[in-house]
C-alpha cells in the first residue's frame, strides 16, 4: 500500500511518484488549496491538493485529524521561501493526485498535539492514540534501536541469547512475588520471576559461559516514576570472568550505545566505594553532576553545649554532617523552613543553618540560631572544611548516620536543582565494595541478593563477623540513577549455605526453596559473575523522559492498573473452582 514512509521522502525523490499511508496530523484549507500534514512512525510530510482535480479535492476537504488515508502524488521541491528547516521533509512537498480514505476517525478523546495536557489516565486509557504522537513514537523507535545495538554487541562478544522460565518458584529478591495458581496442583502456586537470577547461574553450571537475555521481570511492589510491576532487564551472566572484567565489558557496551545512538562519548567510568559514596553524597547512586558534598564535622562539635550536635557527635552510630551551598545566604527564613520540612520527610528532626554574610569576619560575620553554641575556632574550621565564602549558607544534619545520609543526601539533590548547580550532561560511575549485609530490625538482610559472593574471606570468617563483610558487587550509576547492578556469585556450596544461615533461612527452608541450587553447587560449578541493566530506566535517561511509563508501550498506572484493558479484573467463578481458589470479599468503604 506504500512506496515510502512519510518521514523518509526527501529532495532526492523530487520528480518521483510516491504512495504514502498514514494519519492526518493536520488539515488546512488556504484560499482554495488544501494542505495535509500526513504522519506515520517516521515523521510528517506535507501534501498539497488543488482544485484541478475536483473529486480528489472534495475528499481532501472532508478530512479531519487522525483519518487513516492513502495518498498518491508527485514529489516536488518547495520554493526557498517555504522551506521548513524544522521538519525532516521540510525541503519538499507532495502534489496529491489521488486520495483514499482507509478509515475515518470519530472526534478524539484526547489532544494529539505536542503541547497536549491530557491526564495520565487518559493517555493510558487511549494508549493506541497517545503512541501515535511523534514524541511517543520516537521513544519506542529509540528503545528498539537500543535493544538492537545491545544484541549486536553481545552476539559479537560470544554471548548466547537463552530464554529462562516465566513460571517459576518464589525467591527472596526483596519484593513481593506475583503468584500464578496451578490447576493441576491445587493449592500450589508458581511465581513470576523477579529476575532470572537462579536460572542464569544454573546455565553457567551447564557450561554456557556467556549468556544474555532481554527479559520481562515482575515485582509486586509500590510504584514510583521509575518502577513498574512488569519491567525489562538486559540480563547478562558469564563464567570465568572477574568483576573487573565484567565491568569493563559492560562499560564498553554502554559507552558504545551512547556513542552510536546519541553521539555522546561518556569516557572511562570512575570507580567509587560504597563507603565513600555514602560519606560524600549520602547515596549509593550519587549524581556527580551536583558539586555539593556532605562534610563530616562531628569531631568539631563533640564538646559543644548543644545536645542536638553533641549527642550524635559522641554516638558511634551517629553523624553530624554539613552541606555548604554557594549563594545560599540569600534564602529567606520561609525558604529555610521549607527545606526543614523537606528533610523531615526522611526522618530528620530539624535543619540547623548558618549564613556566611562575611567570611573575613569569622564568627562575627555569620548569622545563625546555633552560633551562640560555637566558638570562633569551630566556625573558622567549618569555613576551611567546606570552603565557605561570603554569601554562602551552611546546613547541618545531626542524627543517626542512616538518617543523616538519607535526609542530607536528598537535600543535596534538591539544592542542586533549586540553585541550578548541575554541571555537565552525563556523569557515569561504578559504585563498588558494598557491604554484604545490612542489619534491619535485629536481623541481617542481603544488600544485593543472597547469591552474591563476599570478597576475600572464608565461610567461617563470614559467619564470625557478617557486618564487616564486603561483597564483590558493583552498580553502574548515571546521573544519580542506577542503570544496572551485578556481582560475582557464590560458587561454593558451603559459602552459600553460610549466607542462608546468616539471613535466618533455616536448613529446612533452604532445602525446600533452594535445594536444587545447593545440589547443583556440588558438581563442578565454575566461578561466575553477571549484571542486569534496567532497559526501561536506561531508555528513560537516554531520551530525557521523566518516567519509564513514557518509554514503555503499554505500562501500568502507579496503582498497578491498566486503564486500557481495565486489568486486573475478576476471574470466572468456574475457573476459580477448577483452581481450588476462594475469593475473600472485602468490605468496601462507605461513601460519606
Amino acid at each position: 500500500m506504500r512506496s515510502h514512509y512519510c518521514g523518509d521522502v526527501n529532495k532526492s525523490h523530487v520528480g518521483q511518484e510516491v504512495t504514502l499511508v498514514g494519519w492526518v496530523n493536520r488539515s488546512r484549507d488556504l484560499g482554495g488549496v488544501v494542505f495535509l500534514d500526513l504522519r506515520d512512525r517516521e515523521g510528517l510530510v506535507q501534501v498539497v491538493y488543488d482544485p484541478d482535480l475536483p473529486e480528489v479535492f472534495d475528499v481532501a476537504s472532508s478530512l479531519r485529524s487522525e483519518f487513516c488515508v492513502q495518498v498518491k502524488g508527485l514529489v516536488r521541491a518547495r520554493p526557498d521561501s517555504q522551506v521548513n528547516s524544522q521538519m525532516k521533509t521540510g525541503e519538499i512537498e507532495i502534489l496529491g493526485t489521488a486520495l483514499t480514505i482507509i478509515n475515518s476517525a470519530d472526534p478524539l478523546p484526547l489532544s494529539m498535539d505536542n503541547f497536549q495536557n491530557n491526564s495520565e489516565e487518559q493517555r493510558l486509557k487511549y494508549r493506541y492514540l497517545d503512541l501515535r504522537r511523534p514524541e511517543m513514537a520516537q521513544r519506542l523507535i529509540f528503545r528498539a534501536k537500543v535493544t538492537s545495538a545491545v544484541r549486536r554487541f553481545l552476539d559479537g562478544e560470544g554471548f548466547l541469547d537463552i530464554e529462562t522460565p516465566i513460571l517459576t518458584k518464589a525467591t527472596p529478591e526483596g519484593a513481593r512475588d506475583y503468584l500464578v495458581p496451578s490447576r493441576t496442583y491445587k493449592g500450589q502456586f508458581f511465581a513470576l520471576p523477579q529476575s532470572p537470577q537462579l536460572f542464569k547461574q544454573l546455565l553457567m553450571m551447564s557450561g554456557f559461559d556467556r549468556y544474555y537475555q532481554i527479559v520481562k521481570c515482575f515485582r509486586d511492589e509500590d510504584l514510583r516514576a521509575d518502577r513498574q510491576p512488569e519491567f525489562t532487564q538486559i540480563d547478562i551472566e558469564t563464567s570465568f570472568l572477574s568483576s573487573a572484567q565484567v565491568m569493563d565489558k559492560t562499560e564498553t557496551m554502554v559507552r558504545g550505545l551512547f556513542n552510536e545512538l546519541l553521539g555522546v562519548e561518556l569516557g572511562e567510568f570512575p570507580k567509587m566505594t560504597y563507603a565513600e559514596a555514602m560519606r560524600r553524597f549520602g547515596s549509593d547512586k550519587p549524581d556527580l553532576r551536583n558539586p555539593l558534598e556532605l562534610v563530616d564535622v562531628a569531631d568539631l562539635l563533640a564538646d559543644v553545649d548543644f545536645k542536638v550536635f553533641q549527642e550524635p557527635a559522641n554516638d558511634a552510630e551517629g553523624r553530624v554532617a554539613v552541606i555548604c551551598v554557594p549563594g545560599g545566604a540569600s534564602l529567606s527564613r520561609k525558604q529555610i523552613d521549607e527545606y526543614t520540612k523537606f528533610v523531615g520527610i526522611y526522618g530528620a528532626k530539624g535543619l540547623a543553618w548558618m549564613k556566611v554574610n562575611d567570611a573575613s569576619l569569622g564568627i562575627e560575620g555569620v548569622q545563625s540560631p546555633v552560633a551562640k553554641f560555637l566558638t570562633a575556632d569551630i566556625v573558622n574550621e567549618l569555613f576551611a572544611r567546606t570552603n565557605a565564602q561570603s554569601g554562602d549558607i551552611i546546613l547541618f544534619g545531626a542524627d543517626k548516620s542512616t538518617t543523616v545520609a538519607e535526609a542530607m543526601g536528598a537535600l543535596r539533590l534538591k539544592l542542586g536543582e533549586d540553585f541550578n548547580l548541575l554541571q555537565g550532561q552525563w556523569r557515569p560511575l561504578w559504585v563498588i565494595d558494598f557491604p554484604m549485609f545490612e542489619k534491619i530490625d535485629g536481623g541481617f538482610h542481603a544488600v544485593h541478593h543472597p547469591f552474591t559472593a563476599p570478597t576475600g574471606i572464608t565461610p567461617e570468617q563470614l559467619e564470625a563477623d557478617p557486618v564487616a563483610a564486603i561483597s564483590d558487587a558493583y552498580d553502574m550509576v548515571l546521573n544519580g540513577c542506577e542503570l544496572g547492578g551485578g556481582s560475582v556469585r557464590i560458587h561454593n556450596q558451603e559459602m552459600q549455605a553460610t549466607v542462608f544461615r546468616i539471613l535466618g533461612i533455616s536448613d529446612e527452608e533452604a532445602k525446600e526453596k533452594f535445594g536444587f541450587l545447593l545440589e547443583a553447587l556440588r558438581y563442578g560449578t565454575p566461578p561466575h559473575a553477571g549484571l542486569a541493566f534496567g532497559l526501561d530506566r536506561m531508555v528513560m535517561l537516554m531520551t530525557g523522559s521523566s518516567s519509564i511509563r513514557d518509554v514503555m508501550a503499554f505500562p501500568k498506572t502507579t496503582t498497578a492498573a491498566c486503564p486500557l484493558t481495565n486489568a486486573p479484573g475478576h476471574a470466572n467463578p468456574a475457573q476459580l473452582q477448577d483452581l481450588g481458589i476462594g475469593v475473600l470479599k472485602t468490605e468496601q468503604p462507605k461513601a460519606e
